[in-house]
């Protein structure tokens, strides 16, 4: 990989060197063209020429124009920026979530989301139920971004304040602009995506046992005619072997609609496995835009539709967004625009997450190899749509063991929710002279949703409601509100000190209002009456509803001044001051200082080959406050006088989390702005981290809330563009990105060394530990001898373990990405690929699936045993075999290996994105009403390329936070996302 990744920047450097210099006759640009105008914090266009600190922008064509339509804003960005970290996932109406310069809190940390200088919710809602509902940047439509602008450190961030410790993604939303007979523009686009499953990604059975744990033995005496009865409680493939001259009473000899009914069946692999069980997922996307604008005013309206179906059966969503946007110049000095958007989302079936009642869980590491899940499908569907489940009890009795029948599963208990989402501002800006204006602003963001979460009667006993008791049936309802308003006021100025020396900048301020009021209910002990799913049909006396309502206000002053020398010294200085409600009298004001400079040596050095060159560097800091109610306890009422405690003490003296950042940057352009890069390196400390440590339970809690620890990161950024060829017919442009993140935390709190952050199966934890990378994975290891050898017990034939030991850490070495795009004439051809090196990910699907005989690998296990590679304590070469391979588990898996066993690189490299696309001529269209007609074939995810995890795609999280990053559990297969796409401009 490391000499692909070469070969490419080679040849990209050597190609545009030498096309460049045979044809920088015929281009002209200017450093102003080179550089262009960007926007910045707080919606302020600036020159890019003169900014100190490191920005990158990506446009629309280049966000959306190569990719299917994902849904989500976020995940069209992976492999697109240098410094920032995308993850996906596979979940039905998934999260993505975005890491700009590596983790600088012990909580994890996402960048603020900003459309057009006003910040937006891009949280997730979680109820306790295994479901991954989102990250709320999926309510943005894709067709309304003109650009997106990533400020990716502290002093491009330091005007957000608190909030701007994690970077921030400046979304800028299109404007209307009409065709140029002042009539309606009105742009068609319509698409359609089906999802193929990448088979790499999803197990590989073996087929030569089936189920049971005990190798060749049955669990039951034989049954009529002297036929054997298949292990049917057993959820593992570790029994007897598959012969086909062998008649065995499956678990549908029990169904009466099945044709095996009463009947012996030969002994065999089933002919249609779980991934079978799948759905071909197909999105639908159509969009309508209208614009209209002359010299004072510009209007855009609209509509999108989507409607997709996921993997799973009984899956679907539908999301609509309106969106409107208005500008208008009352007078020469005074200008208004409004924007609001609207979206409408409902989802039915979303898949179940992590390990407990998740279905693919079962499929990947307790399952039986001679059960088919179309005879699944049909016992379901032909049985009164009941819970005839293939892991019945036993022969006389049909009550599942451990698992649903998964149709009844995704048809009976499914979840759903819908959600209003709006967001909106408006803004009116005076100038009272060509120097100086006004600028007020109101933005408003809301979030309504409702979640159910349904158990139908007859299903598994599983952890349900607001007790956590172990019940068959129920239903649960979570109501979710939240509310930001923002009012900005401040004045911009401009004007020279001298005729060489000038300043601009910004002073104002800002309050923001959040408002949180969810609320959650559940049945007790199960539906009274069968299939009606409400609250007052509970079984029992339900609990009062968990109520969580929260208000909280920051209110903060900040300035700019922005120096700008001959044009080729800029240097800059921000300050902003926050008041937060959340912390305590006397360490709730803040305040967070910027300065950058840029020296531009192209103003110096004047070389035909030079077009641009700028160094630069800043130092800023920023921070963060915490959440609400933090400062003292609070209880939750639980009716008749009873309260809850809270499980952590909280601290009246809080102060706020800050990080400070050093940055130095150097950027160029070659030849005609044919070759470019732009490097920077970065070190960040990061202090005063708010978490909860343990404590003694003498104390009545279990952690309390300190400001402790300190994280430092360091890295570099590069970004490469070229322009190998370019004609009047063809053009060839590519984009390389690369980063690379090292952090390390330096200290916690007192003499404690180590801070966890989540636990998974089988002992193995996410942990921050001094000393180590952020991301540290802790369980067992190897026990190794002095020549790093792994020692085996000689009587056993196991591997000796040693416990509490770090085996790995999520943080990947660097990420990059490479693309190409093509144009001929009216033809256009692009291909993106991602790039992931370094980072570990901990599989239980492989932990528990070695031992259960699933993988196909695991078949000679059985035939000739295994001796472990390896040395006995006393140094000899190992040669006991393993354990009893008869004997499920005793060979490989998770009783026997160390945790370290099972985890993986988690690199990979990627065809994210591909696609080739025809413009119909103008000639063609001429006498007809359409302007521009386009029409592509469109690919995400088309090929992994590289990856070290077995049978799964090692970017699959279960989820959004920071614990879904270490483990790969019960994860959905990737599929192969393939679309057309039509656009029709009149």
């Amino acid at each position: 990989m490391k000499k692909l990744t070469a070969s490419l920047l080679v040849l990209v450097m050597s190609s545009s060197i030498a096309v460049a210099n045979a044809q920088q006759k015929n281009d002209t640009i200017k450093t102003k063209e080179i550089e262009g105008v960007v926007v910045t914090a707080l919606g302020i266009k600036r020159e890019k020429k003169s900014l100190g600190y490191a920005s990158e922008e990506v446009k629309a064509a280049e966000l959306t124009g190569g990719t299917t339509n994902t849904g989500n804003v976020a995940s069209l960005l992976s492999g697109k920026v240098a410094g920032l970290q995308v993850n996906t996932n596979n979940n039905f109406g998934g999260s993505a979530n975005l890491l700009i310069r590596g983790y600088k809190s012990l909580n994890g940390g996402s960048p603020l989301i900003v459309i057009d200088g006003s910040p937006v919710n891009n949280t997730t809602v979680t109820t306790g139920a295994p479901f991954d509902y989102g990250n709320f940047l999926s309510d943005i439509n894709q067709e309304d971004i003109e650009s997106i602008n990533v400020l990716k450190g502290a002093a491009a961030s330091a005007l957000y304040g608190e909030r701007g410790s994690d970077g921030v993604i400046l979304i800028v939303t299109k404007s209307g602009r009409g065709n140029n007979d002042g009539s309606w523009g009105v742009t068609l686009n319509s698409g359609i995506t089906a999802g193929f499953i990448d088979k790499s990604t999803f197990p590989k059975y073996q087929t030569r046992y089936g189920a049971g744990y005990g190798g060749e033995s049955w669990n039951e005496d034989p049954g009529p005619g002297g036929y054997n009865y298949a292990n049917f409680g057993d959820d593992a493939s570790y029994g007897p072997a598959f012969n086909p001259n062998s008649l065995v009473y499956q678990w549908d000899s029990f169904d009466p609609s099945s044709p095996n009914y009463g009947k012996a069946t030969p002994w065999v692999a089933a002919k249609n496995g779980p991934i079978k069980f799948f759905e071909t997922p197909v999105t639908y996307i159509n969009t309508i835009t209208l614009e209209k604008g002359n010299k004072t005013s510009n209007l855009s309206l609209s509509y999108s539709n989507m409607l997709s179906n996921g993997l799973m059966p009984n899956s679907e969503l539908r999301k609509n967004t309106i969106s409107a946007k208005f500008s208008h110049d009352f007078t020469d000095k005074l200008h208004a625009s409004v924007f609001t958007t609207l979206t409408l989302q409902g989802t039915r079936g979303r898949n179940e997450t992590g390990y407990s009642d998740n279905i693919v869980s079962g499929f990947r590491q307790w399952w039986q190899t001679n059960v088919d899940v179309y005879a699944l499908r049909n016992a379901y569907q032909n049985n009164g749509n009941s819970n005839f489940s293939w892991n019945r009890t036993s022969a006389a009795d049909g009550t599942p063991q451990y698992w649903n029948n998964p149709y009844f599963q995704r048809y009976q208990s499914y979840q759903s929710d819908d959600r209003t989402r709006v967001f909106s501002y408006a803004q009116l800006k005076y100038d009272v002279s060509k120097n100086f204006g006004i600028t007020g602003k109101l933005s408003y963001d809301d979030l309504q949703m409702v979640v159910e979460e349904r158990l139908m009667n007859g299903s598994l006993p599983q952890v349900f409601g607001a007790s956590g008791l172990n019940v068959g049936s129920g239903y649960a309802r979570t109501n979710v509100k939240n509310s930001e308003m923002n009012f900005d006021l401040f004045a911009n100025y401009k004007f020279d000190i001298t005729p060489d020396l000038n300043v601009s900048g910004i002073a104002g301020g800002n309050v923001r209002r959040n408002l949180i009021d969810n609320v959650y209910m559940s049945t007790e002990g199960g539906l009274s009456k069968p299939g009606l799913f409400a609250i007052s049909n509970s079984v029992r006396t339900i609990l009062p509803p968990d109520e969580n309502y929260a208000k909280f206000v920051t209110s903060s002053l900040y300035a700019t001044a922005s120096f700008g020398y001959k044009n080729f010294l800029f240097v800059d200085g921000t300050f902003r001051v926050d008041q937060s409600s959340n912390l305590p009298k006397g360490n709730n004001s803040y305040s967070y200082p910027s300065v950058t400079g840029s020296l531009i040596l192209s103003e110096f050095v004047k070389q035909p080959w030079l077009s641009f060159w700028k160094i630069r560097g800043n130092y800023a800091e920023v921070g963060s406050s915490t959440s609400n109610y933090r400062l003292a306890n609070t209880f939750k009422a639980r009716g008749e006088g009873l309260f809850d405690q809270p499980y952590f003490l909280a601290n009246p003296n809080l102060k706020p989390q800050r990080s400070k950042e050093t940055e130095f940057g150097m950027e160029a352009q070659f030849f005609k702005n044919r070759l470019g890069f732009d490097i920077a390196i970065y070190k960040t400390k990061t202090i005063d981290q708010i978490i909860n440590l343990p404590v003694s339970s003498a104390t009545g809690y279990r952690t309390f809330l300190v400001n402790a620890g300190q994280i430092d990161n360091k890295g570099i950024e590069i970004q490469l563009n070229g322009t190998p060829f370019k004609s009047d017919n063809f053009t060839w442009d590519i984009n390389v990105n690369w980063s690379k993140n090292e952090n390390k935390v330096i200290s916690l709190n007192g003499n404690s060394q180590n801070y966890l952050m989540a636990t998974y199966q089988n002992g193995v934890s996410l942990n921050a530990r001094v000393g180590e990378a952020f991301g540290a994975l802790v369980g067992s290891d190897y026990q190794y001898d002095a020549n790093g050898n792994k020692i085996v017990d000689p009587v056993s034939g196991n591997y000796l373990r040693n416990n509490n030991q770090v085996i790995g850490n999520i943080t990947p070495d660097w990420v990059g990405g490479v693309r190409n795009s093509f144009r001929y004439k009216d033809f256009s051809v692009s291909f993106l690929i991602d790039v992931k090196q370094g980072g570990d990910v901990y599989s239980p699907d492989m932990a528990y699936g070695t031992a259960t005989g699933l993988y196909e690998e695991t078949a000679y296990y059985r035939e000739s045993g295994v001796v472990n590679p390896g040395v006995n304590p006393n140094g000899n070469v190992n040669t006991t075999v393993a354990g009893d391979p008869t004997s499920a588990g005793s060979v490989d898996g998770y009783g026997v290996m160390p945790n370290k066993r099972f985890v993986y690189d988690a690199s990979y490299v990627k065809l994210r994105e591909a696609s080739i696309g025809y413009s119909l001529p103008k000639s063609i269209l001429a006498n007809t009403s359409i302007r521009d007609a386009k029409i592509s074939i469109v690919g995400r995810n088309l090929w992994i390329i590289h990856k070290n995890l077995p049978y799964a795609d090692p970017e699959a999280g279960t989820g959004n936070g920071l614990a879904a990053k270490g483990q790969s559990i019960g994860v959905l297969p990737t599929t192969r996302d393939i679309g057309i796409d039509l656009t029709l401009k009149f």
